[in-house]
C-alpha cells in the first residue's frame, strides 16, 4: 500500500487500498487485521512505583537531603542519619503516592472513542454486502464504513458519498463552526475535505466512507506521539533558584567550620559531625514531606468536592500562581451552539417578520429535505421562533449541499400560488435578488458590519411563484425580495461571566485563543464583561497584550496557541493554559500548566497536569484557590525555617569563633531540630488569610533570598545578644566557660525565637481566629513548652543540659521581648511596602 492513500480521486483510493464500494469480505477483513493489528490508539507509558520514588530523588532539596544523610552516616552520626534519610523516603513515597492515585483516576476518562461502527461486511465474494456493527477495534485499511449524525468517526477516512454531510473537528483545527465534508477532491483551503479523522463528529448529514488509515497510522495517533517535554515549571524554577543558592552555602559551611576550628582551636576532625549538624540545620529538612503534604491535601480536597484530578502534584502550585489564563471561546466561554441576536429588516431595524419566514423555511427544510437533524442554525431559529411552519402546507425543499451555501423552502401561499422562501450566507442570497447595484451593496455592508461585530449573519428573501406540478430546482431561486436579515451570536456558558468575574477578583487574566473570525470572539468577551485590549490575528504576530488587560488572538492554528503561550512565559507570566483539542497539545505543553476537561481528547488529557469534570472555568478557579492555600503554606514554611535557620547557622559560626568550647553538641542539635520540624508539619494545615489568596504567590528567588536574610541576620542578633546576656548579665565574662548553662540557654532561646518566627512571618491568619489558636498557633505554643521542659527534664540531663533559674528565664524573656517588637516591625514595615 502507498504511504498516503488517502490522495487521489475515490477510485484510486478505493483501488490503492484493493478494496471497492462493497467493502471487504470477513477473510480480507480478518487477513488485515491480523497483519495491522488493531484500530485503537496507542496507550501512554505508565512509570512503575519505584521509578515514580527515584524521580521524586531529582528534586534538589532532596537530593541534598540525601547527600547529608549519606555523610552523616559515613561519620557514624547514626541519629541524623537515620532522620533525614527517612524524611528523604517519606517525601518520595507520598509524591509517588499521589501521582499513581491521579493516573488511576484518569484511567477511567479514556473513553473517547466509540465502542462500534458500522461497516459493510460479505461473508464472500459472492455475497451481497451487509451492513453490520463491529468493535470499532476491528476495522482495518478498505473497510467501508457508514456514518450518522452523533457519530464519531472510528478512523481516519475518505468520504465516498455524503449528503449534506458536516463534521465537528475543534479538536483538530479549533473551528467552533462544523465542517463540511464532500466525496469531491478540493484544491486550496479545501484540500481535506473528502477526508474525515478519528476522534471527530459527524454533525450533520451522512456518508459513506472508505478507511484509508487506522491505529497507529491516524492522524490522532500521530498528535499523541508528540514530545511530553516540557520546560519547568514557575515552581520548579523557583525552588530551583532558592534550593542552589542554599545548596552552595550548605557546602561551604562545614569547610568553614573545620577551618576554623583547626585554626583557633587545633581541633580536628571531632568537629566534623558538628560541622554536619550545622549544614543539616540551615537545610529546610521537612521541605519535601510539607510541599508533597499541602499539594497532596489539596488535590484531594479538589477530587472529592469540585471533581478536578490533578495529576502532576507541583502542578498545584503552578496553577495557585499564574497570572495569566489562556482559554479556548467555543465550550468555555459559549456552549458549542448559536443562538438568534437580532431579526432586521432591509433598513437595518428590528423586524420580527424575517425570522418567521426564516423559522418556516427552517421547519420545511428539515422536513422535506430528509435531514436526520437540523443544523445548528436551523436550530437556533426553531427555537426562538417555534415550528413556525406547521401553519403552512410544505411542498418542496433544496437543502444545503456542497458548494451550495443556501437552502430553499416552497411553502403554499394561497390558492394557485406558491412562497420561495432562501436563506443563507449574505452573498448569496443577494445575489438572487432582484436589486439595484447600489442597494444590493448597501445590504452587504449592513451583513459586514454585523459579521465584524461578531455576529453570525444569514439573508432570508422570499418570491410568490405561480404553483405547478413540476418539481423546484436551484433555477427558481432567482427574482427574490429580500426580507432582510437574521443574526446569531454564541450562547455563552452558564456561569462564564461569573467565573471570569472571580479569575479576575484573583489576579488572573483570562486570553482568548481560538481557531474563530476575531469579531466573533471579541463580541462574546464583551457579552461576558471582558473588554479586550487587544483583538488581532494569529498570523499578525504581536508581543503579550498589556499586563492585567485581556487578548483575543483568532484564527490560531496549534503552533500559533505555543507560540502565544511561550511569548507570554518569556514576558515573565506564568501561564495556564485550557485545551481539549489534539491542536492543543503544543500549547499545553508549553504552559506552565495545562488544564484539560474531561471530555478532552485523549492526548490532550494525558498532556494536562489538571482534568476537570467539566469544562467550567468555575472549576478552575477553586483549583487557583487550593493552589494559593498550598503555596502560601509552602512559602510561609520556607519564610520561617530558612530565615530562623539562616540566624542559627550564623549565630553557631560566631560562637565558634568566640566560645573555648563547640557552641552546641550535635545531639542537641538533632534534637532541636526535630522539635522545630516537627511543630512546622503544622503550616500543611494552616489556613492563609484573605490577602494571600487575592494575588499568585510567586518565589521569586532574589527577593526570597532577601527577605531570609534580613530575618536572619535579625535572628542571629537576638541569639549573640543572648551570648552577650550570658557573659555579661550574671557571672561577668567568665559566665561563658559554663558549657552547660550556655547550652541550656541557647537551646531554650532558640526554640522560643523559632516559635515566635513561626507567629510572625506566616502568610496565615491572626495568632487566633474565633477566639481559637490555629494549628500553627498551637504548634508554637508546644515548641515553647518543650523549649521550657527539656533542660530541666531526664531528656536534657541526657543531653548534656542543665535546669536553668529565674534569673535566667527572666533575661531571656527580656530578649525575647525585644526581638519580638523587633520582628513585628520590620514585618508590618514590609507587608505596606508590598501593597
Amino acid at each position: 500500500m502507498a504511504s498516503d492513500p488517502s490522495t487521489g480521486t475515490a477510485l484510486q483510493v478505493l483501488r490503492r487500498l484493493d478494496s471497492g464500494p462493497r467493502g471487504l469480505t470477513d477473510a480480507e477483513a480478518g487477513a488485515r487485521l491480523a497483519a495491522v493489528g488493531e484500530n485503537t490508539p496507542p496507550r501512554p507509558h505508565t512509570p512503575s512505583w519505584p521509578l515514580r520514588c527515584l524521580r521524586g530523588l531529582r528534586e534538589p532539596f532532596t537530593a541534598v537531603l540525601l547527600t547529608l544523610g549519606l555523610v552523616s552516616a559515613f561519620v557514624a552520626s547514626w541519629g541524623t542519619a537515620g532522620v533525614i534519610l527517612s524524611l528523604v523516603a517519606v517525601s518520595c513515597v507520598l509524591r509517588a503516592s499521589g501521582e499513581r492515585r491521579a493516573d488511576r483516576s484518569l484511567a477511567a476518562l479514556r473513553d473517547l472513542i466509540a465502542g462500534t461502527a458500522t461497516v459493510l461486511r460479505r461473508a464472500d465474494d459472492t455475497a451481497v454486502p451487509r451492513a453490520r456493527e463491529v468493535p470499532v477495534a476491528d476495522l482495518v485499511p478498505g473497510d467501508v464504513v457508514r456514518l450518522g449524525p452523533g457519530d464519531l468517526v472510528p478512523a481516519d477516512v475518505r468520504v465516498l458519498r455524503a449528503r449534506g454531510l458536516s463534521v465537528h473537528q475543534a479538536a483538530f483545527t479549533g473551528e467552533s463552526a462544523p465542517v463540511p465534508k464532500t466525496a469531491a477532491d478540493r484544491a486550496g483551503p479545501d484540500a481535506e475535505a473528502h477526508l474525515c479523522f478519528q476522534g471527530s463528529a459527524v454533525a450533520a448529514g451522512s456518508a459513506t466512507a472508505v478507511v484509508v488509515a487506522t491505529g497507529p497510522g491516524t492522524r490522532f495517533a500521530a498528535a499523541q506521539r508528540t514530545p511530553d517535554r516540557r520546560e519547568p515549571s514557575a515552581f520548579d524554577r523557583s525552588v530551583h533558584g532558592i534550593a542552589w543558592v542554599l545548596v552552595r552555602f550548605m557546602l561551604l559551611t562545614p569547610p568553614l567550620v573545620l577551618m576554623a576550628g583547626a585554626a583557633l582551636r587545633g581541633w580536628g576532625l571531632e568537629t566534623l559531625p558538628f560541622a554536619v549538624a550545622v549544614a543539616v540545620g540551615l537545610t529546610p529538612e521537612m521541605l519535601p514531606v510539607i510541599v508533597t503534604t499541602c499539594l497532596a491535601r489539596g488535590a484531594a480536597l479538589l477530587a472529592r468536592t469540585h471533581r478536578v484530578v490533578v495529576r502532576r502534584l507541583p502542578a498545584l502550585h503552578d496553577l495557585g500562581a499564574i497570572d495569566v489564563l489562556c482559554v479556548d471561546k467555543t465550550g468555555t466561554l459559549t456552549q458549542d451552539r448559536p443562538v438568534v441576536a437580532r431579526s432586521l429588516g432591509p433598513d437595518g431595524r428590528d423586524d420580527p417578520e424575517v425570522l418567521h419566514w426564516a423559522a418556516v423555511a427552517a421547519w420545511w427544510t428539515l422536513q422535506l429535505a430528509e435531514l436526520p437533524a437540523p443544523d445548528a442554525l436551523d436550530e437556533a431559529l426553531l427555537e426562538a421562533a417555534g415550528p413556525a411552519g406547521e401553519e403552512y402546507d410544505g411542498l418542496a425543499a433544496l437543502p444545503v449541499e456542497a458548494g451550495r451555501r443556501h437552502a430553499t423552502a416552497v411553502v403554499a401561499d394561497g390558492l394557485g400560488r406558491h412562497r420561495l422562501i432562501t436563506k443563507g450566507a449574505a452573498e448569496d442570497v443577494l445575489d438572487r435578488c432582484a436589486l439595484p447595484a447600489d442597494e444590493r451593496e448597501r445590504l452587504l455592508a449592513l451583513a459586514a458590519r454585523e459579521a465584524a461585530a461578531g455576529r453570525r449573519v444569514l439573508a432570508v428573501a422570499t418570491a410568490t411563484r405561480a404553483a405547478r406540478t413540476r418539481p423546484r430546482t436551484p433555477a427558481d431561486e432567482h427574482g427574490l425580495t429580500c426580507l432582510g436579515l437574521v443574526t446569531f451570536r454564541d450562547e455563552l456558558a452558564p456561569g462564564a461571566a461569573e467565573s471570569l468575574r472571580t479569575l479576575a477578583g484573583l489576579g488572573v487574566t483570562v486570553h482568548v485563543l481560538t481557531g474563530d473570525h476575531p469579531g466573533t470572539a471579541a463580541r462574546v468577551c464583551r457579552d461576558l464583561g471582558l473588554e479586550p485590549a487587544e483583538v488581532r490575528l494569529a498570523a499578525d504576530g504581536g508581543g503579550p497584550a498589556p499586563a492585567g488587560s485581556t487578548a483575543v488572538v483568532a484564527r490560531c492554528t496549534p503552533g500559533d496557541k505555543a507560540r502565544v503561550v511561550a511569548g507570554l512565559r518569556a514576558a515573565g507570566h506564568t501561564v495556564g493554559f485550557l485545551g481539549d483539542g489534539v491542536n492543543d497539545v503544543p500549547a499545553l505543553l508549553a504552559a506552565d500548566v495545562g488544564v484539560a476537561p474531561r471530555g478532552a481528547v485523549a492526548v490532550a488529557r494525558e498532556s494536562a497536569d489538571f482534568v476537570l469534570g467539566e469544562k467550567d472555568l468555575t472549576a478552575i478557579g477553586h483549583a487557583v484557590v487550593a493552589g494559593r492555600y498550598s503555596s502560601a503554606n509552602i512559602a510561609s514554611y520556607l519564610r520561617v525555617t530558612l530565615s530562623s535557620n539562616l540566624g542559627n547557622v550564623l549565630a553557631m559560626l560566631a560562637a565558634g569563633l568566640l566560645l573555648p568550647f563547640l557552641p552546641m553538641l550535635p545531639a542537641q542539635v538533632l534534637v532541636q531540630n526535630l522539635c522545630f520540624d516537627a511543630a512546622q508539619l503544622a503550616f500543611a494545615h494552616d489556613r492563609p488569610g484573605a490577602r494571600a489568596l487575592r494575588r499568585p504567590t510567586v518565589l521569586r528567588p532574589p527577593a526570597f533570598l532577601r527577605f531570609i536574610t534580613g530575618f536572619g541576620v535579625l535572628n542571629a542578633v537576638a541569639d549573640l545578644a543572648t551570648f552577650g546576656v550570658l557573659a555579661l548579665a550574671l557571672h561577668g565574662p567568665d559566665a561563658l566557660d559554663d558549657e552547660a548553662v550556655f547550652h541550656s540557654a541557647w537551646f531554650t532561646e532558640n526554640l522560643l525565637t523559632q516559635a515566635l518566627v513561626m507567629l510572625l512571618l506566616r502568610s496565615g491568619r491572626r495568632l487566633t481566629e474565633g477566639g481559637r489558636l490555629g494549628p500553627v498557633g498551637w504548634a508554637a505554643a508546644l515548641l515553647t513548652a518543650i523549649g521550657l521542659a527539656v533542660p530541666a527534664g531526664p531528656l536534657g540531663a541526657a543531653l548534656g543540659l542543665t535546669p536553668l533559674s529565674t534569673g535566667y528565664h527572666l533575661l531571656l524573656t527580656a530578649v525575647l521581648g525585644v526581638y519580638a517588637l523587633a520582628l513585628a516591625t520590620v514585618k508590618a514595615w514590609l507587608d505596606r511596602d508590598r501593597r
